[in-house]
């Protein structure tokens, strides 16, 4: 259920029995042959999913996240960690006066970590609020279905590549990864680093690893959802 779908009154009656909410952060930023919004993509069809089983409330996704790093590909559209900070904070704040106690932030984006640094401090401004954080990609369950599989996740490879996020022909052979000369790099030389775009291994994975892969994040979520 998404707050798009719904009309002021159907959340004020949803808020007398419901106080819990799902607010989804990504990118708009390259993922080599995938869609500019994988990073939104991913975590608005685990949420939809979760949301199907629970009737947890979605709120709009943020489709902007911080990725100075990847301004030379054309398409990606960066905040600065202030402005998403900012953005992330005023939304929570809004759906706290409304009645919202519970909020799990589904993170499609590495780099918004800054914000869940942040958040510690509103949490602790806003009594009686409960808040949770989920870098799906990062979690146990991921990890494990990799490390099954023998497949290394990183940005742009399998890991992202689900039906919903490609949106180009996929290259059949795996990519070497790329020597990276430095843990920070400005955006030009990040472009010449990972050509195009990828960090490595194959593009593609089996239907079935990305189902089993899926399946695990959502059973992340639905547990997360619980807020136990």
């Amino acid at each position: 259920m998404r707050l798009e779908d719904l009309n002021w009154m159907d959340v004020e009656e949803y808020l007398k029995r419901e106080d819990r909410l799902m607010l989804l952060l990504g990118a708009c930023e390259q993922h080599a042959y995938l869609s500019m919004l994988t990073d939104i993509r991913i975590p608005l069809a685990l949420a939809d999913a979760a949301s199907q089983q629970t009737g947890v409330l979605i709120a709009p996704p943020l489709n902007f996240g911080i990725s100075p790093y990847f301004l030379d590909y054309p398409g990606t559209l960066s905040l600065t960690v202030p402005s998403m900070v900012g953005v992330v904070e005023d939304i929570i704040r809004s759906a706290y006066r409304h009645g919202f106690r519970r909020i799990l932030i589904v993170n499609g984006h590495g780099g918004n970590s800054p914000v869940k640094n942040h958040l510690h401090a509103v949490n602790t401004d806003l009594p009686g609020l409960r808040l949770n954080w989920y870098d799906w990609w990062l979690s146990h369950s991921i990890e494990a279905v990799a490390i099954h599989h023998n497949l290394k996740p990183t940005h742009a490879n399998w890991l992202e590549a689900f039906p919903f996020t490609i949106v180009g022909e996929m290259p059949a052979e795996p990519k070497v990864p790329p020597r990276v000369p430095s843990a920070i790099m400005d955006a030009k030389t990040a472009r010449e680093v990972y050509g195009d775009g990828s960090f490595g291994g194959p593009y593609v994975a089996s239907e079935e690893i990305q189902h089993e892969l899926f399946g695990a994040a959502l059973a992340d979520i639905l547990e997360l959802l619980k807020f136990e």
